[in-house]
């Protein structure tokens, strides 16, 4: 009998769950961070950024496949030890929370900027609470039924993103490779936490029905990320100059000031609005997998108490301490960096000692 069989999730709950958490809190302030280095060139960026994303994510799908009802640190009870296992649980626990949070502070910082300057963030922080508690008490199913609902309804945002287009200079873009390849190599870093969420696999196959359908699902979920980081950037270099870009730290929503209907009029206070739930999608999946772990960790399946110790010391934190704007770049900044350990350099690594210990395993027979 399968282990996680009461929590399956189907084909496209998989896929939007990785896009989601891929297509997150960075989304807003990418052009800008893209222009900095490497100017309207960094399109070929996001692209040569995808196609690493795949081969890491089909990594992940191979090593997944040696222990097909398990999660990675079952997998790795099993192939090292029960030490690396729980190690694995503590760093993924770790690597998670951060994420979540990280992501919870750059939503609250834009609701702060954008939408309630006056409410304070212990109030917002609790607003956020809430329905992440209610959705991923309720297990990796219904999580999967949320990113359904919130992907459906978002379907008409890149439509709006083609009004802009009408203003847009092509001639923008022109040169290509304007400085050789080294600014386009060099903005790779940026574009590893958009890419982000690829560790998600690790955690999510076991629950997936259709387990031979996993290495289309990553391959669909980050080209669907990458389709979507492409076509938004591509709209602020064509509409915004090489350097007036520059001047604004979101212009994904600055573009959308051009965009006037009778009935409103800032329309880009209502696409704020809207972000929140894509956003939700990050932070309330990296909030769900934290706990999975701390309860694989003690061998509980229940991880709604975890949960709640969570939230609760989430909402202390905030009441006390929240980062500026200037200290979550650097937040970020430093979690791209980690991002290439987890999601590139550890699915290689562990790729080559099961390949390795299979090879041993089989001249020893």
């Amino acid at each position: 009998m399968k282990k996680y069989a009461f929590n399956e999730i189907t084909f496209m709950q998989f896929i939007i769950i990785q896009f989601g958490v891929q297509v997150s809190f960075g989304l807003l302030s990418l052009p800008k961070e893209l222009a900095e280095r490497a100017g309207t060139d960094s399109l070929i960026t996001i692209i040569i950024a995808w196609a690493l994303s795949i081969i890491a994510s089909i990594m992940i799908i191979q090593i997944m496949k040696r222990h097909p009802d398990g999660t990675l640190f079952d997998l790795l009870s099993r192939y090292v030890g029960k030490w690396a296992g729980k190690a694995a649980a503590l760093i993924f626990t770790a690597w998670f929370l951060t994420y979540g949070y990280v992501g919870g502070v750059r939503t609250i910082l834009y609701i702060k900027s954008w939408l309630l300057p006056q409410t304070p963030v212990f109030m917002i922080m609790l607003l956020l609470l809430i329905p992440t508690y209610l959705i991923a008490r309720n297990g990796l199913r219904i999580l999967g039924r949320y990113v359904e609902l919130i992907f459906i309804i978002s379907l008409w945002i890149p439509f709006a993103y083609l009004l802009p287009l009408k203003d847009a200079h092509i001639l923008n873009l022109f040169p290509l490779v304007k400085e050789g390849w080294t600014p386009i190599l060099t903005a790779l870093r940026v574009t590893f936490l958009s890419f982000g969420g690829l560790e998600t696999a690790f955690i999510m196959y076991p629950f997936l029905k259709n387990k031979q359908m996993a290495t289309t699902a990553v391959i669909i979920s980050n080209t669907l990320a990458m389709l979507v980081l492409l076509f938004i950037t591509f709209v602020c270099f064509v509409f915004f100059s090489p350097d007036e870009i520059l001047q604004y730290n979101e212009p994904v929503v600055n573009v959308l000031k051009t965009i006037e209907f009778k009935f409103i009029e800032r329309i880009e206070i209502l696409f704020i609005a809207f972000y929140l739930f894509i956003f939700s999608l990050c932070w309330i999946s990296t909030t769900y997998m934290s706990v999975f772990c701390t309860s694989w960790l003690v061998g509980k399946q229940d991880h709604r108490s975890h949960l709640r110790v969570l939230c609760l010391g989430t909402a202390v934190l905030t009441f006390f301490y929240l980062p500026t704007f200037n200290q979550s770049d650097q937040f970020e900044k430093y979690l791209g960096l980690a991002a290439i350990a987890i999601d590139y350099v550890f699915p290689a690594c562990l790729l080559l000692y099961l390949w390795m210990h299979h090879q041993f395993q089989w001249r020893k027979r």
